[in-house]
């Protein structure tokens, strides 16, 4: 059963306060992969913004719409040719570029349609992780919940990983946050930080 949002705080979300902080107000936003549309509606009420979600789960759709989330029942591996050329201020896929199987093609899209790009996702290089790999199992925790057998996560990435995908795609990387929780990391965060968060835009080429 779908029941309405309740208001959510950023101390109860603080990934959701570390991408509304880079988002200005009243910006016209695309959330990729939007599940339920609780972003969206954090970014409502944080920054007036005007969005909407592109989401494929029926429940999730269904959600939604009973919140009031303008949303579009879409499969994003098929692109995003229905939206125009810097047709948003921002896009945003957030958790869900591990779950892509075309990376590199959703990267360029998302360049394509917004003036600007904000990734988040779970930092593969996290020291907890490489432990569970170093002790010969795949790593389990709260940020990658899912088993190898039953998990949607398809590829996993460190922060270095994302950050040559982004030379690969032309994309100016313009700030980075990695978290622990709701603590900013900023000393080894390849290493000490769970969660990454890139806001970047199209390489500007000089002639």
């Amino acid at each position: 059963m779908n029941t309405p949002f309740s208001p959510v705080t950023a101390a109860q979300r603080p990934d959701f306060a570390a991408i509304a902080n880079w988002i200005k107000p009243e910006s016209k936003i695309l959330d990729l992969g939007c599940a339920d549309g609780a972003l969206l509606k954090f970014l409502q009420q944080e920054r007036g913004i005007f969005g909407y979600g592109v989401e494929i789960d029926d429940n999730n759709v269904l959600s939604c719409l009973k919140n009031g989330i303008n949303v579009i029942q879409s499969d994003l591996e098929s692109g995003l040719s229905g939206f125009v050329d810097d047709s948003f201020d921002y896009v945003i896929l957030s958790q869900t570029l591990q779950a892509m199987k075309h990376t590199e093609r959703i990267i360029g899209e998302m360049l394509r349609v917004g003036r600007e790009g904000i990734v988040s996702f779970p930092n593969f290089g996290y020291w907890k992780n490489r432990l569970q790999v170093i002790q010969g199992h795949m790593p389990v925790s709260e940020s990658l919940p899912y088993h190898w057998y039953d998990t949607p996560n398809i590829h996993l990435c460190t922060l270095g990983d994302f950050e040559d995908l982004c030379r690969q795609c032309d994309a100016k990387i313009l700030e980075r946050h990695v978290m622990k929780k709701d603590r900013l990391i900023s000393f080894l965060p390849n290493l000490m930080g769970k969660l990454a968060f890139y806001r970047f835009e199209r390489n500007k080429r000089t002639a």
